[in-house]
């Protein structure tokens, strides 16, 4: 039986795939995180691959704290940069296909409409030249990598922009936020099913490296930080007044693109996967959290 190592599998993509993981019975699944296996010690990485011989390694691995990235840039390159050219090399000399989560982050946010994957990439900040690095040291190592970027990433587990919502809707009356950065969302859950399908796809090719590349991938609409906010009121049933403000009346260290956008044309017609509208994956991302605290 074919394995898939999962780095970073106890964050919001790793805990989706371990809730996917018994659906997919054709394969065993190794979930690490930082204890099982250190991800920046070079040595350590090599060995682990040696001794479990992984088909497939997906990266959910990586140092997503931004503004902080900003003064604590050494350990975000160490995680988000030198430490996915290990996992990309070793996966590379072990014969195992390596699959990394980047960031609509490597963009400016100055495009006007939806962001394909050949964009040229301009960081604003250290998060996003640190994915970018990642990205880079993937495919120098891994030529046959599969890169896929996604923005505003949330879910039932961890630390995301959804939970922190309705925690301070219970905690004020009223809330500010921005309403002039635009992007698409991303529920964990999908897009750890849209890893796991296209794994299912690789394995069936006998010339899997055609499929190796930069893909984008995120739930379908385009909104504001605001109106998100405002649907996870709605949704949950909250009274809590939600004022649009923009950028400037909450500045942060560092910043962030205006406009993430993501295009899905690409993984649509490379390997069919169906991207759900974003209220929809809002909905089945509350049920989950209500299920989990009952």
């Amino acid at each position: 039986m074919k394995k898939i190592l999962v780095t970073g599998g106890n964050g919001q993509l790793g805990s989706e795939l371990q809730q996917l993981a018994p659906l997919y019975a054709g394969f065993e699944f190794l979930f690490t995180d930082y204890a099982e296996l250190p991800i920046d010690d070079e040595k350590a990485v090599f060995a682990f691959f040696r001794e479990q011989n992984p088909s497939y390694c997906i990266n959910c691995a990586a140092y997503t704290a931004v503004d902080k990235a900003e003064t604590d840039q050494d350990m975000a390159m160490l995680v988000n940069g030198t430490s996915v050219g290990y996992l990309a090399k070793a996966a590379a000399e072990n014969g195992a296909r390596f699959i990394h989560i980047s960031t609509d982050y490597v963009f400016d946010g100055e495009a006007t409409e939806p962001i394909s994957e050949e964009t040229p990439v301009n960081p604003l900040g250290v998060y996003g030249l640190t994915k970018l690095k990642g990205e880079q040291l993937a495919v120098a190592y891994a030529p046959n990598a599969i890169i896929i970027r996604t923005a505003w990433v949330y879910s039932a587990y961890g630390h995301n922009f959804v939970k922190t919502m309705l925690r301070l809707m219970s905690e004020r009356k009223e809330l500010s936020v921005v309403n002039d950065q635009f992007g698409s969302p991303t529920y964990a859950a999908d897009l750890a099913k849209a890893i796991l399908d296209i794994i299912v796809i690789l394995d069936q090719q006998p010339n899997v490296d055609q499929f190796g590349g930069i893909y984008h991938y995120s739930n379908d609409g385009v909104i504001s930080w605001y109106d998100f906010a405002v649907a996870i009121r709605d949704l949950s049933g909250s009274k809590c007044k939600i004022h649009p403000i923009p950028t400037t009346a909450y500045p942060t260290p560092a910043r962030r693109p205006a406009y993430s956008v993501l295009s899905k044309d690409k993984i649509r017609s490379v390997f069919g996967i169906r991207t759900i509208p974003w209220k929809d994956s809002l909905k089945a991302c509350l049920l989950q959290l209500q299920q989990l605290l009952a």
